[in-house]
């Protein structure tokens, strides 16, 4: 029996820019067979949105507050989103605003 797969967007609060948080999101993200996309915001969070199964979210949320060495994470906030088609495949950084 295969998991349901659900979404979130996780908002990436604190020095997140400039420091490697967007790739190690991504090789995070790879490592636990999600698929998604990590962006900078304009206002200097990083948002990250990803579907996978509850336990595969769950445990990324988990590596996503922790971040890259460089890294200070002050908050992580998760909304429940929709599981977008255009993202059911492989994880990426976007650079659009």
């Amino acid at each position: 029996m295969r998991a349901e797969k659900q979404a979130k967007r996780f908002f990436v609060s604190g020095r997140v820019q400039g420091v490697g948080y967007r790739y190690f999101a991504v090789d995070t993200a790879e490592q636990l067979r999600l698929t998604g996309y990590a962006k900078n915001l304009a206002d200097g969070r990083v948002e990250v949105y990803a579907i996978g199964t509850s336990d595969q979210l769950r445990d990324f949320a988990r590596e996503l507050r922790r971040g890259p060495a460089l890294a200070a994470v002050a908050d992580v906030a998760e909304v429940e989103a929709e599981v977008l088609l255009a993202f059911s495949s492989g994880f990426s950084v976007t650079f659009d605003r």
